[in-house]
């Protein structure tokens, strides 16, 4: 990988990126580098980190007793029927 130099950054925003580098749990250097891929459009999307918020409607709903209806449902869904085995 090539190495880059960066001369004349202030004092000021030299901080503001190590903030920022530490709210993301990054280097600075990472963070940088991850700036300048997403600003000319070679930022790599994670397969796996996408947020679905279909859901959230039902987040909070089922009362104790649907809650145990369901699972135990489910439970018995999951049993393994020896006859099949």
């Amino acid at each position: 990988m090539k190495a880059i130099s960066i001369r004349g950054i202030e004092k000021e925003v030299a901080e503001k990126l190590k903030h920022n580098a530490k709210k993301d749990g990054k280097s600075v250097n990472q963070y940088v580098v991850d700036m300048i891929r997403q600003n000319i459009g070679m930022q790599k999307e994670k397969k796996y980190s996408k947020i679905y918020n279909d859901l959230d409607h039902l987040f909070g709903k089922w009362s104790e007793s649907e809650f145990n209806e369901i699972k135990n449902s489910i439970d018995s869904q999951r049993k393994i029927d020896t006859e099949l085995w």
